[in-house]
């Protein structure tokens, strides 16, 4: 005799299942999936045993999915200073939390702080952070993560002097004289910051693992609390597949992850049969990223027209060639690529690279993926639909930076920028993604600014042309990130047979004022069926 377990049968006011057809009014977990979905009698009567929970007046969602942050940055920044908007006031503020961080710390300690925005916060100098932590190497990481500003004892030991060239690909800032002021853009922060991009030693030191398992927790518990059920890490080295392995051994890793593998770490992976799908619905590889361009909060991404504030075109963060190269041998392996590029100069560069890559060697089915994807225009349109190209966009931008996007790109660009609305009018699947430390990890205030295209702090609009609906923002961040992952057989719908991921909500985010979506509460988090964040 073949007995079959009993499920548990949630019910709610609203349950937005995604799967077609008149909403259910309750659902069926058995074995962390979906078993069974309908109206509560009929769900009753085949599971006479079963288990309920009566969720009330809340709603009830699949759970959200953010296509493009980073968890193992996050582990790390969070054991360090936050100098955030959102925690200091000014410079003056920032400059004495170093300066207590550097006194604590001791003579000759590395003192780091992340998410530090010029735009918000004010200038940011070596001068500044020689003053308050002279005996210190410090480093101070502006919010996109593409550029950060050191003090004269951190130039030391990085060995940086006035006669010293950037990498290729990178800059040394120096002031209008000529000197170094302290600011290492693009691969020259990469070289000394992020242990996955790196070419060459730093002297930076990486946490302790026991502290790194502490910060990836601690990252993964506030996702949780903002309704987040799956992630794909899109930056890790071979050490952060060591750090989640352990994590999930350890029974702390209650997120899905999908991993993008640094490029510059690829033939390990090659050589070990590693690619694409490699895993489980717990931790999954899901390609291979690169890079061709700068930031966006930066302001160093590769345009064909200059800022509209400061002029320049942004940079060039990779060689063509190198790109060309990168691309081919991934696709090749018939793997998927995640290339980050933002501006439309860059974005040019990576589809002539997908483009002769399938000419080269014809892969049907193969999608890669845009990071980012920021500035576009019809042609580009056209040439992502021809290669069945997945893009990647900032949800949250428009509402963390507000109106300065309008003042570094000019209104006009704007209306092709996270250009959710023209992805999906073109049938190309677009994801939703914070980039956080980047920007927000909220995916409730990336499905908001998606729909409203407001900055939070300014009010003002940026790009509306772009907006989407709610119901087009929720499956942004749902179906959408599952599509670009290769998981949207098994996340993203409450449906039979897909994973039992939802997030319960305090409000309905399709019939509230979209300008109120970032405030519902988040009540409930369920991974497999299973609690992972309570209110």
């Amino acid at each position: 005799m073949i007995f079959e377990s009993m499920p548990v049968l949630f019910h709610a006011a609203h349950i937005v299942s995604q799967q077609g057809g008149p909403e259910p009014e309750a659902f069926a977990v058995d074995a962390g999936r979906i078993r069974a979905v309908g109206d509560l009698a009929s769900l009753r009567d085949r599971f006479p045993r079963a288990e309920e929970v009566d969720l009330g007046a809340s709603t009830v969602i699949p759970g959200l999915h953010d296509a493009h942050i980073h968890l193992a940055n996050a582990a790390e920044d969070l054991l360090h200073l936050d100098l955030s908007a959102a925690t200091v006031n000014d410079v003056g503020d920032l400059l004495a939390r170093v300066g207590a961080e550097a006194a604590a710390a001791g003579p000759g300690a590395w003192i780091r702080g992340s998410r530090y925005d010029d735009a918000k916060t004010g200038r940011l100098t070596r001068a500044d952070l020689d003053r308050v932590a002279p005996d210190n190497p410090a480093i101070v990481v502006q919010v996109a993560g593409h550029w950060g500003v050191v003090n004269s004892r951190a130039l030391r030991e990085l060995g940086i002097d006035e006669s010293s060239s950037p990498p290729p690909g990178g800059e040394y800032g120096r002031d209008e004289d000529g000197r170094l002021n302290g600011r290492l853009v693009e691969r020259a922060l990469m070289n000394v910051l992020y242990p996955a991009t790196a070419r060459g030693e730093s002297p930076l030191p990486v946490s302790a693992p026991d502290d790194l398992l502490r910060g990836l927790t601690r990252a993964v518990g506030r996702w949780h609390a903002a309704g987040l059920t799956s992630i794909c890490d899109a930056l890790i080295a071979p050490s952060d597949v060591a750090l989640l392995r352990r994590a999930r051994d350890e029974g702390l890793l209650t997120m899905r992850v999908g991993m993008l593998l640094s490029i510059d770490h690829y033939a390990k992976a090659r050589a070990l049969g590693v690619g694409s799908g490699f895993g489980d619905d717990l931790l999954r590889f899901v390609g291979v990223k690169a890079f061709v361009d700068g930031a966006i909060g930066g302001r160093t991404c590769l345009l064909s027209e200059p800022y509209a504030d400061t002029g320049g075109h942004g940079l060039q963060t990779t060689p063509t060639d190198e790109l060309f190269e990168a691309v081919r041998t991934v696709h090749g392996d018939g793997n998927r690529i995640g290339v980050h590029a933002n501006g439309d100069a860059a974005i040019r560069l990576v589809l002539d690279a997908f483009e002769t890559a399938q000419r080269e060697q014809p892969r049907p089915g193969l999608r890669h993926r845009i990071e980012h994807c920021s500035v576009i225009d019809p042609d580009i349109l056209s040439r992502m639909k021809a290669l069945g190209a997945i893009a990647v966009p900032f949800a949250g931008y428009v509402a963390y930076h507000g109106g300065a996007l309008n003042t570094w790109y000019g209104a006009s660009r704007t209306e092709w920028m996270f250009a959710h609305r023209s992805f999906l009018d073109a049938g190309i699947t677009v994801a939703g993604s914070s980039d956080y430390p980047c920007g927000p990890y909220e995916p409730l205030l990336g499905i908001q600014s998606m729909v409203t295209r407001t900055g939070s702090d300014d009010g003002e609009q940026v790009g509306p042309s772009q907006r989407v609906s709610a119901e087009e923002a929720l499956r942004i961040f749902t179906l959408g990130s599952a599509a670009a992952e290769g998981a949207e057989e098994s996340r993203g719908r409450l449906a039979p047979g897909y994973l039992a991921d939802f997030t319960i909500l305090g409000e309905n985010p399709l019939t509230i004022d979209p300008h109120g979506i970032a405030s519902i509460p988040v009540k409930a988090t369920y991974v497999a069926g299973e609690p992972v964040y309570a209110a």
